[in-house]
């Protein structure tokens, strides 16, 4: 990635919800975004919309990386969310890892952790590449 790492997007929505960047090579994008209250739904819990964001922006940033170079564009095809336990506080960390490289769609596996290392949420994200 040509990213001065840690890199927290300065506008648009990763902005506005606070992703950083802390790493990421040709295999695997990682994240974090710390919890505040206007990350939680009314129960306390960090709502799941931030996760599927979490995990569409790391898949698309990491393919977006990649074929950039040939000319091409990334974006978000398919997000399938599955909410396993909830985060209250803390950190979420999130890890995206390629699980396959198409001509015109890439597939991720995003794994979404609280500060324990708990699985919280894992994530199939599909990537177009036009």
């Amino acid at each position: 990635m040509d990213l001065k790492l840690p890199y927290r997007p300065p506008h648009g929505f990763d902005g506005l919800y606070g992703l950083e960047i802390i790493s990421g090579d040709a295999e695997t994008v990682r994240g974090t975004v710390p919890v505040r209250d206007e990350l939680k739904q009314p129960a306390g819990l960090v709502h799941g919309g931030v996760y599927a964001s979490i995990a569409e922006s790391l898949a698309s940033l990491g393919t977006h990386f990649q074929v950039m170079g040939d000319g091409k564009a990334a974006m978000g095809l398919s997000n399938h969310t599955s909410f396993l336990r909830p985060i209250t506080a803390g950190t979420i960390h999130a890890e995206a890892t390629v699980l396959h490289r198409g001509r015109t769609t890439w597939v991720w596996e995003v794994r979404i952790t609280d500060d324990d290392g708990r699985l919280c949420a894992v994530t199939r994200m599909t990537v177009a590449v036009r």
